[in-house]
């Protein structure tokens, strides 16, 4: 009976809730704008490239040659995906999910 009971008492010391109030690291701010600005620029350079890859892909419609067009779509692409999820993931982590 006495071993229930320290385990009922270990379980509701162990349930407690700990309050934390996070903040930002110093320096945060910068970091979250420097990801912000690099995402940017990548974003641009997928833009980019798809309107490369457009054009290219015309010229190789017209002229023949190897299709090489689709491949730098599908890398603009998953480019894109990986900047706009990395400044999201930055900006949680630093923050601390605020």
């Amino acid at each position: 009976m006495i071993t229930a009971y320290a385990v009922g008492e270990a379980v509701t010391v162990l349930a407690q809730q700990i309050q934390i109030t996070p903040i930002s690291p110093p320096g945060a701010e910068k970091l979250v704008n420097l990801v912000n600005y690099l995402s940017w620029i990548v974003m641009l350079a997928g833009i980019a490239s798809l309107v490369y890859a457009g054009g290219k892909f015309g010229w190789e419609r017209f002229h023949g040659g190897a299709v090489e067009s689709p491949k730098i779509i599908l890398g603009a692409l998953v480019g894109g995906i990986i900047a706009t999820s990395a400044g999201a993931i930055m900006n949680a982590v630093v923050t601390g999910g605020a």
